[in-house]
């Protein structure tokens, strides 16, 4: 356990970021070395590593999202869970990558597999064409103890774009920022009907009679909006609310956006969050995220990030999403489309439930409303696939932790499933 926790203070002292890992790269593959296996690593930065004759693959990701002031990442515990201060705490999927590093300093047969840029579309998984010795592969990027994940969301990326015009204006300027948001996830925690800077700022302006100058909001494309700016013109005197607080900058002259009413009404009409829920599963089946927007060079982009367990369900909000904000004269595009893995019950995942339950109760084999590189990584391959995970709380944000005592927990699970696997 204690080598897992130091695994892991070492990984956080290196900048790792999606599309910012080359020095992690670096780390893992000499550490790999190190311990004695064969490395190879591929264009998408994904490093596999084979040691005598595995039976079993471990898997993880070694992106994370940078949120706050993390790649700079200051570790502290309290009340028996690891934070980090005023930053994210990369806990996803960083607690899995130090528990494969201390497998590998204790098995003298195994596989594991480091992805890279998993946080931005999984792309390192897409990319991957490496062929695997072992037939099972155990993922290490769920968020909860209790859980043994066999099927997960399908996802695509959403962008907007609408040309805009601008005009000299003289006139009575605010600057707007939204406050108190919780942010978070866009798959594990769109459930939770968390309220979005960006919608409750486009509705702070409308209802002002406001108009824009600029409009800036959210962080990542997979992470609920927790961030809002803007400068707007107002001719009535704008007083804060319990969201959005309110600067007066005076009189000046600025640039006013002739596009004011197809921005605000196409964020107001959009609606946000949960489409549909699985009773069976008691999980999100369908969603959609409004992630980001960005006023640059003429322009605003508004990105989003759908999700759904069903494929069709998945085509379909994609097809709507597109429509809506062609409606509003937006040009737009989809990218970046994986389809949902639909799992099974089989041996594998039978074992994995017998190890996790001597340390756990009451577990449960599921599906969960996000992305996971298990189903890319399935199909057309000769694999058998769970995922489990710590007990993490609010990943994507600067309130994430992770439980300690859950990650002694599933270490010691992992480690079981292995030796069974020699």
């Amino acid at each position: 356990m204690q080598n897992v926790l130091k695994n892991f203070k070492n990984l956080s002292a290196i900048p790792h970021c999606s599309f910012q890992t080359q020095h992690l790269k670096n780390f893992l593959k000499e550490y790999a070395r190190d311990k004695k296996f064969m490395v190879d690593i591929d264009e998408a930065g994904n490093i596999h590593c084979i040691k005598g004759e595995p039976k079993i693959c471990l898997q993880s990701h070694y992106d994370m999202v940078c949120m706050g002031e993390a790649p700079y990442i200051e570790l502290y515990e309290e009340q028996g869970y690891l934070r980090a201060k005023n930053s994210s705490l990369g806990a996803d999927n960083g607690i899995g990558v130090a528990i494969m590093m201390s497998a590998m300093a204790n098995f003298d047969h195994l596989e594991c597999l480091f992805t890279n840029d998993e946080e931005v579309g999984l792309l390192g998984a897409n990319a991957c064409k490496f062929e695997f010795r072992a037939k099972k592969l155990l993922n290490l990027d769920h968020e909860s103890e209790k859980d043994i994940i066999i099927g997960c969301a399908g996802g695509v990326d959403i962008k907007a774009v609408l040309d805009l015009k601008f005009k000299e204006y003289e006139g009575n300027v605010y600057e707007l920022e939204a406050f108190g948001f919780k942010g978070g996830h866009s798959g594990i925690d769109i459930i939770k009907n968390s309220k979005s800077s960006i919608k409750e700022m486009a509705s702070f302006i409308t209802k002002n009679q406001a108009e824009l100058i600029e409009f800036n909001g959210g962080e990542r494309i997979n992470s609920i909006p927790k961030y809002a700016k803007a400068l707007v013109y107002s001719t009535t005197k704008l007083e804060d609310n319990e969201w959005i607080k309110c600067k007066f900058l005076g009189k000046q002259k600025f640039k006013k956006c002739l596009q004011t009413q197809e921005i605000l009404s196409s964020i107001n009409a959009f609606s946000q969050g949960l489409r549909a829920y699985n009773e069976e599963l008691k999980i999100a089946q369908t969603s959609i995220n409004l992630s980001t927007i960005k006023m640059q060079e003429n322009q605003v982009i508004i990105e989003l990030f759908a999700r759904s367990n069903v494929l069709e369900e998945l085509k379909q909000i994609e097809f709507e999403t597109l429509e809506f904000f062609k409606a509003f004269g937006y040009k737009c595009e989809s990218f970046n489309f994986y389809p949902p893995w639909e799992g099974i019950k089989n041996e594998f995942s039978d074992e994995v439930h017998k190890a996790l339950s001597k340390e756990v109760p009451d577990v449960k084999i599921s599906a969960i409303h996000a992305g996971l590189e298990c189903g890319i990584l399935e199909n057309g391959r000769d694999l058998l696939c769970c995922s489990i995970g710590p007990n993490i709380y609010n990943p994507h944000s600067t309130d994430e932790r992770c439980e300690i005592k859950s990650v002694e927990k599933i270490s010691k699970v992992v480690f079981e499933i292995i030796k069974n696997n020699q």
